[in-house]
């Protein structure tokens, strides 16, 4: 282990104690990610770029089966751990994911990961891989799109170990602005050490 590692390491361990022993989650600090939801993010989630994608890919995976998501998911995995793919370069060339790498770069840090899905829960668009193509059988899924237009979840604090940072995933459902109807959700990783 080099010098620059091992005091890295021994930073991020002496964070963990103090975040431990104040108990933290994403509930200290969810009114300061609710406010970014509510000044930076949610201007943009009616935007056409994340709408319109939403509803195509809505259009193109409503009638897949169970086996079919499992073997979509099963590519997407065996492709990221190859570094790519054809699924994951459709999705990473498609027009939201150059709008949400462009809302990540804007961010100035404070956004680490943004990723937006449909109604059965799969990446629609991405900042970033994900480590796998279905997220329907996870809470930032299933306590938003499923729960309803305005739902939104933000999950505890973690230590992203591919970043090297403290994180909180802010969940949030994704409305068609015509119908008031959930369409879809969107994960933001929230770089807590960037929140005023």
């Amino acid at each position: 282990m080099t010098l620059g590692r091992y005091l890295k390491t021994l930073g991020a361990v002496a964070t963990v104690v103090v975040f431990s022993a104040g108990a933290a989650s994403a509930n200290d600090f969810a009114s300061q990610i609710t406010d970014v939801l509510n000044n930076q993010i949610r201007p943009w989630l009616s935007d056409p770029a994340i709408v319109e994608a939403v509803k195509a890919q809505n259009a193109e995976t409503g009638g897949l089966s169970e086996g079919d998501i499992d073997a979509l998911d099963k590519q997407w995995r065996a492709e990221a751990e190859g570094g790519s793919g054809p699924l994951i370069d459709k999705v990473l060339a498609d027009k939201l994911s150059a709008f949400l790498k462009e809302k990540k770069a804007a961010s100035d840090g404070l956004y680490s990961e943004i990723f937006v899905m449909d109604a059965k829960g799969l990446n629609v668009g991405q900042s970033d891989v994900t480590s796998d193509y279905m997220q329907g059988d996870e809470d930032k899924w299933q306590k938003t799109y499923p729960v309803g237009p305005d739902a939104v979840f933000i999950d505890e604090v973690e230590f992203d170990d591919s970043s090297g940072q403290f994180q909180s995933q802010l969940n949030a459902s994704i409305a068609d602005p015509a119908t008031g109807q959930a369409i879809g959700a969107i994960t933001i990783g929230i770089n807590v050490e960037k929140l005023d």
